[in-house]
C-alpha cells in the first residue's frame, strides 16, 4: 500500500505492506524527533520515496541512493 506523509512542506510516498500500518505511525513519531535536526532537513528535502520494511524506513534519494533509518 501506499501513504503520503509530508514533513516540512515536502510530501513523499511511502510504501509498505498492508498488515504493517502500526509502523507508519511509528515514522510518524521519528520524524517528529528529527524536527530540530537541520542536517536531517536538508536531507529530507532531496527523499524521493518511502519504503518500510517491518521497523525500518529506507529512504530513497533523488540520484538512487538509499539512507536506513531504524523508526523504534
Amino acid at each position: 500500500m501506499t501513504k503520503i506523509i509530508t514533513f516540512k512542506k515536502h510530501s513523499v510516498p511511502v510504501h509498505y505492506p498492508s498488515e504493517q500500518i502500526s509502523y507508519i505511525e511509528l515514522l510518524h513519531n521519528k520524524l517528529l524527533e528529527m524536527e530540530y535536526n537541520f542536517d536531517f532537513r536538508k536531507k529530507w528535502k532531496r527523499i524521493s520515496s518511502v519504503e518500510m520494511i517491518r521497523d525500518v524506513a529506507i529512504l530513497q534519494y533523488n540520484d538512487g541512493t538509499k539512507l536506513y533509518m531504524e523508526v523504534c
